[in-house]
């Protein structure tokens, strides 16, 4: 009778010990994306631009027992941004004049599964499941890769500049329901959301930081320019002869641009004039000069930063004015004739 009472003593100390609910805690941890770089986007692009980033979600459970187990469902949701308010029907990174650029954020390769940040909403926050053992001594882990795919719709009318947003705190969340087992295979929650009839639930922001980025290079053009013709005169030239041209140019939104004019072909030092080639080969020169300002008092030369004309685009077609002026002629009275001069317009942007 005394061996029955131990043997049926040991047996409920062992089932009781099988039926004890895991102590261990499940902790969920991501690692940070490298930034999602765009590169050079194109003003009007005929095509979408895509890129990608990836992390690693990773969950680790303390040691439970020999047939331990546990499963863990999260989600990883992705907000706005730093520098948008939308989430649909696209997010928007912008350049340091807050000119913004469309992109989107997906969760699959095809790129028809927008990036959320409610679960179960839409656009839904993205799903993983991990279910992984977990040994009595060393404990368990599971991990698996996360693949961020961007997309920036083609056809936009952009800004130079460089483009960025930046998702921190809030805007990258990781929040997970997970069930331990002692033995046996545990069943992965419901829903991420789960905070009853579970072993644990958890929220974390900031879980996995990351930047997007883009770059707008400046860019003109459609070049226009006028000639500029100081009409006919008889004899010598006796008082200003004043005229204007114009130089055209269509420079993307924020493109900073400095366009400069050369002496021409016939210049003497830096007199420009224009020439007259005879029939008997005697060569004859004009004068002239070319202002930046109707008072004609800046020349316009090819010195960026000191004689030429700054301007910055708008997307819009632009014209700047070319103010020449041809002074009274002294010495000997110029040879009947055409004088022209060739000018070659440079554009820096």
């Amino acid at each position: 009778m005394t061996a029955v009472r131990l043997l049926a003593i040991v047996l409920a100390v062992m089932a009781s010990c099988w039926a004890a609910p895991a102590r261990a805690a499940t902790t969920c941890t991501a690692t940070p994306p490298t930034a999602l770089a765009f590169g050079t986007i194109t003003n009007g692009a005929a095509n979408p631009t895509n890129a990608t980033t990836s992390f690693t979600i990773t969950c680790n459970t303390a040691a439970l027992s020999l047939l331990g187990s546990a499963s863990v469902r999260a989600c990883l949701k992705i907000g706005t941004g730093s520098t948008g308010s939308t989430l649909l029907p696209t997010r928007s990174m912008t350049n340091a004049t807050a000119d913004p650029m469309a992109f989107q954020l997906y969760t699959n390769a095809a790129r028809t599964t927008v990036w959320g940040a409610v679960p179960g909403a839409s656009p839904p926050a993205a799903v993983v499941t991990l279910s992984y053992s977990v040994p009595l001594i060393t404990g368990g882990s599971g991990a698996q890769s996360v693949t961020v795919h961007g997309q920036i719709p083609a056809a936009q009318v952009l800004s130079a500049g460089a483009f960025t947003s930046s998702f921190t705190a809030a805007n990258v969340s990781l929040e997970y329901a997970y069930n331990e087992s002692i033995i046996g295979t545990a069943q992965p929650p419901a829903l991420c959301t789960s905070t009853s009839g579970v072993s644990g639930h958890k929220t974390a922001d900031g879980a996995f930081p990351f930047t997007v980025s883009a770059n707008v290079l400046p860019q003109c053009s459609t070049y226009v320019t006028t000639d500029m013709d100081f009409g006919s005169n008889a004899g010598a030239i006796s008082a200003n002869l004043d005229r204007t041209s114009t130089i055209g140019l269509t420079c993307i939104n924020r493109t900073a641009y400095s366009i400069g004019l050369n002496n021409g072909q016939n210049a003497s030092g830096n007199v420009r004039r224009m020439r007259f080639t005879a029939p008997d080969s005697s060569v004859y020169y004009i004068p002239y000069e070319l202002y930046r300002d109707a008072a004609r008092s800046q020349r316009w030369g090819n010195t960026i930063n000191t004689d030429t004309q700054a301007g910055t685009g708008t997307g819009a077609a632009q014209s700047l004015t070319v103010y020449g002026r041809a002074p009274p002629t002294t010495g000997a009275i110029p040879a009947q004739g055409s004088y022209n001069d060739v000018i070659t317009v440079t554009i820096t942007y």
